[in-house]
């Protein structure tokens, strides 16, 4: 079985593959101070609880943002996962897009993952919005190239700035108000939040449509995405697992060249 890694700011996401089939899904939240032994130990004990035991993991995959976690999941690996060398998203790796960013280094790992799943299940032209700690929308043309995109602040981030960075308004949950107009100060602030964000997303597709001269398939994923998609007519499709499925079909890919 593969055992998909994809380590983002704010949550690691695991997945566990019985040759193209999803059988199990993780996350729980990034910490740079987590030792390798307490990672490991949480990893087999989540297999455990889905029936599995290291054993049955024959091979792996890494996709980080985060570089300082690279090693810790590379010893976590070879210590727990009988010395396992997995595959590491990085330059170099077989992605099944050619990307045409200007330096392709700068690509989050996520998002070419993303990129891959996205051309293999939907072809291209295609974007997917990611909405997670950061928004991304990677944009993928017909003849599977990776194009770019954009990269927003999340509304998670939005929101905590507002509360950090002001004396009286509240921490507030990430909502859909009733109205545009809040009635009290939590309502006003999930509707500049929510709406705002809305407006944003839909702002950025119709520049990116534009651009590109042809309607795309639009897809999303991340921790918001079935919060937001509603209210995002563009949106066609909600893929929570898209990342960890690109993961799958990469390790394919490489694993072929081998």
């Amino acid at each position: 079985m593969l055992l998909a890694v994809d380590i983002g700011n704010t949550n690691v996401t695991v997945g566990l593959f019985a040759g193209q089939e999803l059988r199990a899904t993780w996350r729980f939240a990034t910490d740079l101070n987590r030792m390798p032994d307490e990672y490991g130990l949480l990893l087999t004990g989540l297999l455990a609880h889905a029936g599995r035991t290291p054993a049955d993991v024959t091979d792996g995959i890494i996709s980080s943002v985060v570089p300082p976690l690279v090693p810790t999941f590379l010893e976590v690996f070879g210590r727990y996962f009988g010395g396992l060398r997995p595959l590491v998203l990085e330059a170099g790796v077989k992605t099944g897009v050619k990307i045409l960013y200007e330096n392709p280094r700068e690509v989050g790992a996520d998002r070419v993952a993303n990129a891959a799943a996205a051309y293999r299940f939907f072809g291209g032209p295609t974007v997917v919005i990611d909405f997670g700690t950061g928004t991304t929308f990677d944009v993928v043309s017909a003849r599977g190239e990776y194009l770019g995109g954009v990269i927003a602040p999340g509304i998670g981030i939005a929101a905590e700035a507002l509360f950090q960075r002001t004396a009286k308004l509240p921490r507030v949950e990430v909502a859909r108000p009733r109205s545009a107009i809040g009635r009290n100060t939590v309502a006003a602030i999930q509707a500049g939040l929510y709406f705002g964000y809305i407006g944003l997303v839909n702002e950025i597709l119709n520049r990116i449509i534009q651009e590109l001269g042809e309607r795309p398939r639009v897809i999303a994923t991340g921790g918001l995405a079935e919060l937001i998609a509603p209210d995002i007519p563009a949106i066609e499709r909600v893929v929570p697992e898209i990342t960890l499925q690109g993961l799958r079909i990469i390790y394919e890919l490489n694993r072929k060249e081998a």
